[in-house]
């Protein structure tokens, strides 16, 4: 009887650990497997990043693909500032995107508030007339938009490029407008008890309860504005108006476009046009992961 109760104690202890290896065995798995996915995700960057630190005559030299430089150097960041105004470039950049995403969201966030809470007549068809700007592509509305500011003498100037952004983003309206329809009523009726006007509902209300949400809109609309390079670069001419991207456009035109010798000084200026975009991410993606979350428990 001894030796039958040891069995019986011994078999279900044996298949514990067997499941126990099994699952651990697939956890390694999909671990490697995510781990493999993210490097090919992160290889272009971490190759350009490679690549700005090579010598033009080692790539010359080696067309032999390798990751890391045999002949390290920090030559082909110092030459950039002496063919571009990089300086200058980033300046530009950073001036654009502070009107636009300033005055902009502001004016995105009140369209956004009147569409979710206000009634007024006609309130459906001029937001679904505000929607429809989404479906005209740019290209369409870019010949009398230049020819406007040529009028003006604006162009080879940063309005152009300022101007229109002030009164708006009409996508973020939309997903702002559809975040701010989960707030209860009850939030806005409680607070006019205490006598509050459309103003106050706005600030004191609706900004602190759709901030996540504005947080990310925002940074996906620096994102578009800072890799911008068609609008910039039919408007800006002088080369000191330039953007930061239209300047890496620039410098690949005039050190050679396809010329191995020069892709070095091309990949420098790539690399230190994507700092100011990672860094955001990297500040800001908690709001990303919250704008999601509550995007998909509102769709279910």
């Amino acid at each position: 009887m001894n030796s039958v109760n040891i069995a019986k104690n011994i078999a279900p202890k044996t298949n514990k650990k067997h499941y126990s290896a099994s699952f651990y065995t697939i956890k390694v798995i999909v671990l490697f497997i995510i781990l493999f996915v993210a490097f090919l995700m992160l290889f272009p960057y971490l190759y350009m990043l490679s690549m700005s630190f090579k010598s033009g005559n080692e790539v010359v030299n080696n067309l032999a693909f390798y990751l890391f430089p045999k002949e390290f150097t920090l030559s082909n960041y110092v030459d950039i500032f002496t063919i571009i105004p990089l300086a200058r470039g980033f300046i530009n950049t950073l001036i654009i995107e502070a009107f636009v995403i300033s005055f902009g969201t502001l004016s995105t966030t009140m369209a956004a508030f009147a569409f979710a809470r206000l009634r007024f007549r006609g309130k459906n068809f001029l937001f679904y007339m505000v929607l429809t700007t989404m479906m005209v592509p740019y290209i369409t509305v870019l010949t009398p938009q230049f020819s406007a500011f040529s009028h003006l003498g604006l162009v080879d100037t940063l309005y152009p490029l300022i101007l229109p952004g002030l009164f708006g983003n009409v996508s973020m309206m939309f997903f702002l407008r559809q975040y701010a329809l989960s707030i209860p009523d009850s939030v806005y009726e409680a607070a006019e008890v205490d006598g509050c006007g459309f103003f106050r509902l706005y600030w004191n209300i609706f900004l602190p309860l759709v901030r996540p949400a504005i947080a990310a809109q925002v940074i996906f609309w620096f994102l578009g504005i800072w890799n911008d390079v068609f609008g910039p670069d039919i408007y800006l001419q002088t080369l000191n108006n330039k953007t930061i991207q239209v300047m890496i456009k620039y410098l690949d035109n005039q050190t050679g476009s396809g010329t191995l010798k020069n892709l070095p000084t091309i990949m420098a200026g790539s690399v230190l046009s994507s700092i100011p975009t990672i860094a955001i991410y990297v500040v800001f993606q908690k709001y990303f992961v919250n704008t999601f979350m509550l995007s998909s428990s509102k769709d279910n």
